[in-house]
């Protein structure tokens, strides 16, 4: 079951439905069951799906697929046993609000 992903960086939700096999709205499922998943959008709010969520959704279909788990058994074995994706080694929320403020700050400061 050798998949090959393209070398490019965004692919659309056509072109990764073909690479995986799977029907579009299969893939806007798998996204919405698992939070691991979240493609970027364009201002016409069409998604943009990276390397990273192809290989993301290619580890879903094998779970689902080849190794017959439910959804839920597939977000356990992903998430450890947690029902939602760890943190990518941030800190609390707390701390990323502060950052996200002083972002925004050094933003406004030099548009004054």
């Amino acid at each position: 079951m050798g998949v090959t992903i393209p070398d490019k960086v965004y692919f659309r939700i056509g072109e990764v439905g073909r690479i995986l096999g799977v029907e579009p709205y299969v893939i806007r499922y798998w996204e919405s069951e698992f939070k691991s998943v979240r493609p970027m959008r364009t201002r016409s709010d069409q998604r943009l799906y990276r390397r990273h969520d192809i290989e993301e959704l290619l580890t879903i279909k094998n779970l689902l697929y080849r190794d017959k788990f439910t959804i839920a058994g597939a977000k356990k074995k992903l998430y450890g046993g947690k029902s939602a994706p760890p943190e990518q080694g941030k800190g609390s929320s707390e701390d990323i609000l502060n950052e996200i403020k002083k972002e925004l700050q050094a933003m406004r400061d030099m548009l004054a």
